[in-house]
């Protein structure tokens, strides 16, 4: 996949999140066997146990403020944003969340990603 590919793919991607499409998203562009890790806690495995982790994570969001992302960037076979996420937990919380994301890409579909966020900054 070219590195002009795998901007516009990466792009598409984080229109879904933007449009608050998450689990639409992890459908589209991620691998069945996909890997998926928050800083250093285990890696979760496969995409269907991804969904259901991210299912959980959604269940805590009352209301979505904002997403955009800051930075983003390609290289060969792996991209990375840097997004800020807004929302309103559901025990009424705002979380300010800045977090970074590395992805790795095989045949259009994203295989291993890594997010790095400092936990310090949730809820505050």
């Amino acid at each position: 996949m070219s590195n002009q590919n795998l901007q516009q793919r990466l792009q598409e991607l984080l229109t879904y999140i933007q449009q608050g499409k998450i689990i639409e998203a992890m459908n589209e562009f991620y691998d069945q066997d996909t890997v998926m890790r928050d800083n250093a806690n285990p890696p979760t495995k496969g995409l269907s146990t991804n969904i259901e982790r991210e299912k959980q994570f959604l269940g805590g969001v009352k209301e979505w403020k904002g997403f955009h992302v800051v930075a983003s960037g390609v290289g060969d076979g792996v991209t990375f944003y840097e997004g800020v996420l807004d929302f309103i937990a559901t025990n009424g919380q705002p979380v300010h969340m800045e977090q970074v994301s590395v992805a790795k890409w095989k045949n259009g579909k994203i295989v291993n990603e890594r997010f790095y966020y400092d936990t310090g900054k949730q809820g505050s």
